[in-house]
């Protein structure tokens, strides 16, 4: 592949903007993509995916360039490690291919290292997992993430939705447990599509997915999606209500909840009101009203590193610990929402037991009054992002 000198300088630039001004980053991508409006689709995908790798291993990159600031050695490791041959540039004079090469085979047994994971978070995956589990799953989030679509229903199907994207050669297949799921065969950027913006497709993880569809709502529900965000599961529930019933979105940030009714608008998802969450009262407002109740909580997002490779250089064990606390106080708090024999489900995009299992256990032990009915965990080494819901219900 011919590499073009300013093609790996934005890619080495980017990388400064993640690591050195704490960027994130899309949004640094987003950054370099707009100063450089003249670059086409192969341009753009060799920066992103070369910058995204790169993070995504950049313990062990840094590590084998000896420098954890000098981006554009780091990108040369990157290259080499790729079997690019190297070319010759100035900036690439130092540059010994043999004994980085040499060097990563070294590594191969310090796995913190070679997976590129900070040791604190090694080390807390293998005691909350077991070290075997924690380091198949460790791999598996250092795999590029698959796209996946789903179909929005009030508009179209999967399958109607599949043969219209075959025909832009756009080729996708089903995914399993996701009816209204699609993947696309080879990756692309589908927000530019005609049927993205008719509102035909949401793109959405398989796992993620199948959150809402394990609340099961029914359409006279009335249903409140109390961390909605940008609204990505109550667009899902939205059409598998059939835009019956009623859907009230509800978050602390106001722009989110903005960013939800123009999806909605675009979805043709008539059925969902946003709320803001105004503090206490907000909630109380709505005490024992809802049908069904999800709780899709904030979390360390350790299940979609995948697509979010630079968490693992942000997070810190104490922000988890935090993040901890404010899952429970949602689920003790927000729960009060629910109706008698009404329904909820409590999800994570974290794979570690203490965020999952361990918080439903410590909120059943304080509500008697609810009852585990089923819960599951997706693993990324399935193939989609991490995740865990479990569903439960408010006896008499």
């Amino acid at each position: 592949m011919k590499l073009y000198k300013n093609l790996v300088n934005a890619v080495a630039l980017t990388l400064q903007e993640i690591f050195t001004r704490k960027r994130y980053a899309d949004k640094a991508l987003e950054r370099i993509f707009k100063q450089n409006p003249q670059w086409g689709s192969r341009d753009r995908k060799f920066v992103a995916e070369g910058v995204y790798e790169i993070v995504r291993n950049f313990r062990l990159f840094s590590t084998l360039a000896e420098s954890e600031n000098n981006f554009w050695f780091i990108t040369a490791v990157w290259l080499v490690v790729k079997n690019n041959e190297m070319p010759d540039w100035p900036e690439f004079k130092h540059v010994n291919a043999a004994a980085i090469l040499n060097a990563r085979e070294h590594l191969k047994n310090d796995l913190p290292v070679f997976e590129s994971y900070p040791d604190w978070l090694w080390q807390l995956g293998s005691e909350e997992l077991g070290a075997e589990a924690w380091q198949k799953e460790a791999q598996a989030m250092n795999m590029q993430a698959p796209v996946f679509l789903r179909a929005n229903t009030l508009k179209t199907s999967a399958k109607q939705l599949a043969d219209t994207l075959k025909k832009e050669e756009l080729d996708t297949m089903g995914v399993s447990d996701c009816p209204d799921g699609l993947q696309l065969v080879k990756r692309g950027n589908v927000f530019q599509n005609k049927w993205f913006k008719e509102g035909w497709f949401e793109v959405q993880d398989a796992g993620s997915q199948q959150i809402s569809q394990f609340l099961n709502p029914a359409t006279n529900d009335l249903l409140i999606d109390a961390c909605a965000g940008a609204g990505g599961k109550s667009l899902h529930l939205a059409a598998l209500m059939k835009n019956k019933g009623r859907i009230i979105s509800m978050d602390v940030e106001e722009w989110k909840l903005d960013e939800l009714k123009k999806r909605a608008k675009r979805a043709g998802a008539f059925n969902i009101e946003t709320k803001l969450i105004e503090g206490d009262k907000t909630i109380e407002s709505l005490a024992g009203k809802a049908d069904k109740l999800l709780l899709d909580v904030p979390c360390s997002g350790l299940g979609v590193i995948k697509r979010n490779p630079d968490a693992k250089w942000k997070l810190d064990k104490e922000s988890i610990e935090r993040t901890k606390q404010v899952q429970q106080q949602i689920i003790s708090n927000y729960s009060s929402m629910l109706k008698t024999n009404g329904e909820m489900v409590y999800s994570t995009c974290s794979i570690l037991p203490s965020e999952n299992q361990a918080q439903v256990n410590t909120f059943l032990q304080s509500h008697p009054d609810f009852k585990l009915i089923r819960e599951k965990t997706i693993l990324p080494s399935e193939g989609a992002d991490g995740f865990y819901m479990a569903l439960l219900k408010r006896d008499a």
